[in-house]
Formats: C-alpha cells, structure tokens, sequence
C-alpha cells in the first residue's frame, strides 16, 4: 500500500480542525443573538410559566422534540414540575396527561409542524396557556400562541444549511434560560436541588453534613475530670481517633485526638496517664454547623490537615462528629 503523503494528511487535519471550528462559531453566534430578542415576549414567557399552577408540559416533533425532552427535564430538576408531551403520541390518546392547571411549551423551527397543530383544538379547549418557540414568529402556530419566543437563527451549522444544528441549539438555550429564570422565581435553593438530586455526584456534593455525622451514643465524649486511661478507652470504643471534652449539658470545650496522645507522650516526662482531659485537650477544635454542605466539610478537612471535625449548634453544643473516611466513601470528586 502506497504510504498516504504528509502534506495531503496535514491538509486534511487542518481541514477538519477548521470546519468544527467554523460549527462551533456559527452555533456561538445563534445563541449570541439571542440575547437581544429577552424582552417583554420573555418576560411574559416566565409569568406564564410561574402562575403555572399545575405542569409545564413541553411538546414538540422530530429533532425540536428531542430538544423539548431535555428542556422538560431541565424544568423538573430546577423545581417546576414539568413533562414532555410527544406530539404524535398526544393525537393517539396520550393528550390525557394534559389537564386544566398546566402550561404549555411547544417547540416547533417552522410553526407549522401538523400535529402540533392538531394539538391545539385540545389544548384551547382546556384552557392552557401556550407558549411557543420558533423561528418564524408570523407562523400559524405562533399567531396560536399566547407567549411566542423567537428562536431564528441566520444559517444551520451544517455544511448543507439543511440538518437542525445551530437552531436546535439556539431552542435548547432559550429553554434553559427560562428554566434558570423560573427557578430564581421560585427562590430555589441548594436544599431544594438536593432533595431532587439524592443519587449521583450532584446529589453527593449537595449533602449535609448531618446527614453524615456520628451522633448520640456514636460521639466520644468525655468531661474535663475524666482520667486519661478512660479517655483513650472511650476513643478506642468509639473508634474515631479522638474524643470531644464537654461539660455537663453538653458545651464543647476541646478535643483529644490520637495525634494530641502520641505528641504529649514523646514530649511529656511525666505520666499522661495521671493527668485529666482538661489538662491534655486542644481547646480550639475545629466545628462546623450541620447545615455544612458535606463536599464543603471535606475540603476544610484536607485543608486542615486533619481527619475528623466537630458539630456543634449556635450555641456551641457538641451534636455529632463527621470523620473524613465518611465523607472519602461519597466519592465527592
């Protein structure tokens, strides 16, 4: 076989490198021009969809249902219950799930896709509010419409100026503008994203401290007077390196961890064992409040250097310790 020429190859690599390039810019410059149509047509979107007392039911066919899909999903996951409505299926009895209360978002390039057109006998009929993104405005669908987002684009990223490329694209980003938008409507909050999130990295990350923490009978405590030989046996019984001083009713005063016992036995002449907590304890024990996000939590733990910290309320009362191997086994990064 005869060996390819190198500057044919070059050329080649360089051609490819230039057209993703060139898709990557004409896609940038879709979504970039979107940002002078937010306006009253936008803000109308998102009353809309906030006085939305049921769901956002997002609807669309071809390439602009697929975008409609992750746009629904985007919704759901950022607090506004949402689902998408495939526009053929709906025509064949699956128009059911849309009931009196929802909102509708319907994608559509052209405005005139046929069953999305069909659809709206049905949803005029239920009286739900119609939100439509297209790229012709002056379309059937859109003079249908209650809310009409404009989502044109000057050229498709394809070679061809034929697939859906730069216009699924600009969809998919006035989609998540609304979702983002809606959420600060709604004042959604990292808890909030938590709750809907419990599994997977994002759900991990977003975990409270208290939610892992060693408490009640788990946490070592000892008091001031307690003598160090029962002191080490309740770090040993509880097995977490160390062992939170408190007084009676529960305030923290120090901490004694297994690095602490080893230093003041190589620097100590005396027998640690004859001494009390309070005389060996650091008295400025690093804590955290249980609201700490986890993935915060562990890097306060790297960063420190150490392997377990102490949680405490406002008022500075011991509730739980959170050791770094719980926090390793999350797999937070």
């Amino acid at each position: 076989m005869k060996p390819a020429d190198p500057s044919t190859t070059e050329a080649v690599r360089e051609m490819t490198l230039e057209r993703a390039k060139r898709v990557l810019r004409i896609e940038a410059e879709a979504i970039t021009e979107l940002i002078g149509r937010i306006g009253v047509e936008f803000e109308k979107a998102v009353e809309v969809l906030h006085a939305c007392k049921g769901r956002v039911v997002v609807t669309g066919l071809g390439k602009s249902g697929l975008i409609g899909r992750k746009i629904a999903a985007t919704f759901s996951s950022m607090g506004t219950p949402s689902l998408f409505l495939h526009a053929a299926e709906a025509l064949h009895g699956d128009l059911g799930v849309l009931t009196e209360g929802d909102a509708m978002v319907a994608i559509s390039a052209s405005g005139e896709t046929d069953e999305l057109l069909d659809l709206l006998e049905g949803v005029k009929r239920l009286g739900v509010p119609l939100v439509t993104l297209t790229a012709r405005p002056n379309s059937t669908l859109a003079k249908e419409s209650d809310v009409v987002l404009d989502i044109s684009v000057k050229e498709e990223a394809c070679s061809l100026k034929l697939a859906p490329t730069s216009s699924t694209t600009a969809a998919l980003a006035m989609g998540d503008a609304l979702a983002v938008v809606l959420s600060e409507r709604r004042d959604f909050q990292e808890d909030d994203f938590a709750a809907l999130h419990p599994a997977g990295r994002l759900g991990k990350r977003l975990r409270r401290v208290e939610a892992l923490m060693h408490a009640g009978d788990r946490i070592p405590t000892v008091f001031p007077e307690t003598k160090m030989p029962d002191v080490i046996y309740e770090m040993n019984r509880k097995g977490l390196g160390l062992a939170a001083v408190v007084e009676q009713g529960g305030k923290l005063l120090g901490i004694i961890t297994d690095g602490d016992l080893r230093r003041m036995m190589h620097r100590r002449r005396e027998n640690v064992l004859d001494l009390a907590a309070a005389d060996c304890m650091s008295k400025n024990p690093v804590t955290l409040p249980r609201s700490e996000l986890a993935a915060a939590a562990l890097r306060l733990m790297e960063e420190r250097k150490i392997t377990s910290v102490l949680v405490v309320d406002a008022a500075g009362i011991l509730e739980g310790v959170v050791h770094i191997h719980d926090l390793w086994n999350l797999q937070l990064f």
